[in-house]
């Protein structure tokens, strides 16, 4: 039985070991600390993608489903889904009629690179929407100030636009927005709404778009060779399934798709999202994971190797310490809580080094790039203890053999050592 005043004892000696070699004690627990630094990077960056993705999901909704030409993951499929046709607005109108059991669809088209024009100043950049007023019932039109444009103003052609909130602020600053007429293509637009800031790092571009009621698109854009969307929303995200069964359904019968042919069209959702995250998280995941072990194999290295320096030029110290009565285990403990007190300083240090680092990186880069506003200013406490278990695992296993062979030197051999 080991008594406290030998742990008191070996305690001191661990202690007295590695401030005396200072340089030493640092080298040999580098490796330790760059495997411990990619742990909690590989953290910090997962965290910040759960972070995205949530924020994404709020942002398009659980109950939303986007029919489009386009999968979301479109990836080295692109070249495929381009040579799909287009889904027409004829389509799309007849099957927001016969949809029965969505609470409300709507279709949407898209005209990129639009100019608009207040005053004397002309902007490019923003993505203009043609929809119903039915969208302003998504998520993804949560008014910041004003409203959305009313089933009136689409029905008679209203030229009312919501601005997104980029756009708002690209043209008006902090200025009252609503109420005011800008250009569209050479068209006066009343604005009647501005919609809340909803970019995230993986939507950034939502901020930058307007809305028209669909009516004033098509006779403001040629809608030959354009492909529209359809936005549906389920109303309840248990009844995602069953809304997605009946629109992959109907949309086969109204683009006439024989049976047993694949879907010329895509249903994009927030699952579609989550599985394009998880791949990449398994990605970085496999990558960190393949870091931190070659960096602890290189601190366990270092550490075995300087423990067994350390057994070495304490030899006869521990001759003397067995000849006045000290057990094996006493000698096992302490080399194998010298080699742990290596690592877990290493992970101590890791931890400090990322903390700033981070809070530096988090505190400048979104300024420079919004994109990157989802990164943590702060690293959960959380991953301090698993960055000190881990180091603790690496500390008993480097430390093993060279404790043991301590323990097992010969008292009388280790006294006549010089």
């Amino acid at each position: 039985m080991i008594k406290i005043s030998e742990i008191t004892e070996v305690g001191r000696q661990v202690l007295e070991s590695l401030f005396s070699n200072p340089l030493r004690s640092f080298l040999s627990s580098l490796g330790v600390i760059i495997g411990i630094s990619f742990v909690i990077t590989m953290g910090w960056l997962l965290d910040g993608m759960n972070n995205v993705l949530e924020d994404t999901i709020n942002l398009i909704g659980e109950d939303m489903i986007y029919i489009e030409k386009f999968s979301w993951t479109g990836g080295h499929q692109w070249k495929l889904y381009e040579q799909r046709k287009d889904i027409t607005y004829d389509q799309a109108m007849e099957f927001c009629r016969r949809i029965k059991v969505a609470q409300i669809a709507m279709p949407i088209t898209r005209k990129g690179g639009a100019k608009l024009k207040y005053q004397s100043n002309t902007y490019n950049g923003f993505l203009t929407n043609g929809t119903k007023s039915e969208y302003g019932l998504t998520p993804a039109a949560t008014m910041l100030d004003g409203r959305f444009f009313l089933p009136i103003e689409d029905l008679s052609s209203a030229r009312v636009v919501v601005l997104a909130y980029n756009a708002y602020k690209t043209i008006f600053g902090e200025t009252e927005a609503v109420g005011k007429t800008i250009k569209i293509q050479g068209y006066d637009f009343r604005i009647v709404g501005v919609i809340k800031k909803r970019g995230t790092a993986m939507m950034d571009f939502v901020d930058n778009q307007i809305f028209i009621p669909i009516s004033v698109f098509n006779k403001m854009f040629d809608n030959s060779h354009r492909s529209f969307s359809i936005a549906i929303k389920a109303g309840n995200p248990k009844e995602m399934d069953e809304v997605r069964e009946e629109a992959q359904g109907l949309m086969r019968i109204i683009r006439n798709i024989p049976p047993g042919k694949e879907d010329d069209f895509s249903l994009n959702e927030t699952k579609t999202l989550e599985s394009s995250i998880e791949t990449f998280r398994l990605y970085v995941g496999g990558i960190g994971i393949g870091f931190t072990v070659l960096s602890f194999i290189v601190g366990i290295i270092g550490i075995v190797n300087i423990m067994f320096v350390s057994v070495t030029e304490r030899t006869k110290e521990i001759g003397i310490r067995k000849a006045i009565g000290a057990k094996k285990i006493s000698i096992l403990l302490q080399f194998i809580i010298e080699s742990t007190a290596l690592c877990l300083v290493g992970a101590i240090v890791s931890y400090i080094v990322c903390s700033i680092l981070f809070f530096v990186v988090a505190s400048t880069l979104p300024g420079l790039v919004p994109s990157l506003g989802f990164l943590s200013k702060f690293i959960p406490v959380s991953f301090f203890f698993i960055a000190s278990g881990l180091s603790i695992f690496v500390g008993i296993i480097a430390g093993f053999i060279p404790a043991l062979r301590a323990a097992n030197l010969d008292p009388v051999d280790a006294l006549r050592y010089d």
